[in-house]
């Protein structure tokens, strides 16, 4: 950690204030993309035929720089942010991140417990990096694998990845000392729902967690159809098939996975078998409950994974504003903030122009949601 930044999250001249939106929402997690770049394509998230070869990246002078970002993390803090996520792109691909976490896992929250520093990965670079994320500070990884069957990974991934390195990647972590480690597994029907009980069977009992994702209109790119969507109680009911299950209480508000563990023979939850969970974004929107911010990797603050616009916090890092003139900006945005895209689209009365900033008019135009290799998922 830089000697010049001081491990309080309180800035001089920031009064702490818990901030809550049009909704009662409080704001406790923040998402921050390091990177727009990945090592992958698939479908889902960053297809060939939009990012593709010549696909322009965002200069390295557009990026927050890491300073930039923990003074932003302080102010976040300061407004009742317990965790932090680091995600892209690939985060894995950003220089020099074991910087950024350390400086992340030195600040304290309001309540004076350490700030939670976790991170979503391809996996991909994992078995080399496992180790320094975790002496840098790392409080926990979340993978992303959607198959165990090397071709459909391959055929996901859209890059001829094989499924074994991701999974030496697992294994490099847990043998780092990670021990709260989960595995995000987005559903297509059509195209890897048929590895929902060998991802179970594979991960059962190994102090993994595995959660399933249902397939999301995210962005505009990812040709998303209802037809592919997997309803996360159909998912539940497959795995009850051949796996007796218990549902667990949430483990912190605002949590986005439904838990289910694993049941003994007495038909109670054996920790020893762990659990699964499912995130049932399309299907049961959990709006109500979103304590989410995200900040892109230029700096926009966005409310919503759905959102079609962000608010620019990068021009008042670098315009000499002071630490309580971007506080209160934060303040204003997240106290105007409306947004419940999932229940809306649930309802089927989604707005094309939902995540409009407060300050400027409704429009009946459309107009496309925020790429999540963008903001993160």
């Amino acid at each position: 950690m830089s000697a010049c930044l001081p491990s309080s999250p309180l800035p001089p001249a920031v009064q702490p204030t818990l901030l809550r939106d049009t909704r009662g929402r409080a704001l406790r997690d923040l998402r921050i993309s390091v990177t727009d770049r990945c090592n992958f394509r698939c479908t889902y998230c960053m297809p060939k035929e939009v990012f593709g070869k010549d696909h322009v990246y965002l200069p390295r002078s557009a990026l927050l720089d890491f300073e930039e970002i923990t003074r932003l993390a302080r102010l976040f803090i300061a407004h009742g942010v317990g965790k932090i996520r680091l995600t892209g792109g690939e985060p894995l691909l950003r220089k020099d991140l074991g910087q950024l976490i350390g400086q992340l896992a030195a600040l304290t929250t309001l309540e004076g417990q350490p700030l939670e520093v976790t991170l979503t990965t391809n996996g991909s670079l994992l078995q080399r990096q496992a180790r320094s994320l975790k002496n840098a500070g790392l409080s926990r990884l979340s993978i992303s694998l959607d198959s165990l069957d090397d071709a459909t990974f391959r055929r996901m991934n859209d890059v001829d990845f094989p499924v074994a390195k991701v999974l030496d990647g697992i294994a490099a972590a847990q043998a780092a000392g990670f021990e709260r480690i989960k595995v995000n597994m987005v559903v297509k029907r059509s195209t890897n729902a048929h590895d929902i009980l060998p991802m179970a069977a594979h991960f059962r009992g190994t102090g993994v967690t595995l959660r399933f994702i249902e397939y999301m209109d995210v962005g505009a790119t990812n040709g998303w159809c209802m037809d592919e969507v997997v309803p996360s109680a159909e998912i539940i009911t497959r795995l009850q098939a051949q796996f007796p299950l218990v549902p667990l209480e949430p483990s912190a508000p605002g949590e986005t996975a439904q838990r289910w563990g694993y049941a003994n023979a007495q038909g109670q939850h054996d920790p020893a078998l762990g659990e699964v969970g499912v995130i049932s974004s399309v299907t049961q929107a959990f709006c109500g409950g979103c304590n989410r911010a995200r900040l892109s990797t230029e700096g926009q603050l966005y409310l919503c994974l759905f959102a079609h616009q962000g608010w620019d916090l990068r021009s008042l890092l670098r315009n000499g504003s002071s630490d309580a003139d971007i506080s209160a900006r934060i303040a204003q945005i997240w106290g105007q903030r409306t947004d419940r895209y999932s229940e809306l689209r649930t309802q089927g009365l989604a707005p094309e122009n939902q995540g409009n900033a407060p300050s400027q008019p409704t429009t009946t135009v459309q107009r496309k949601r925020i790429e999540m290799s963008y903001i993160g998922g």
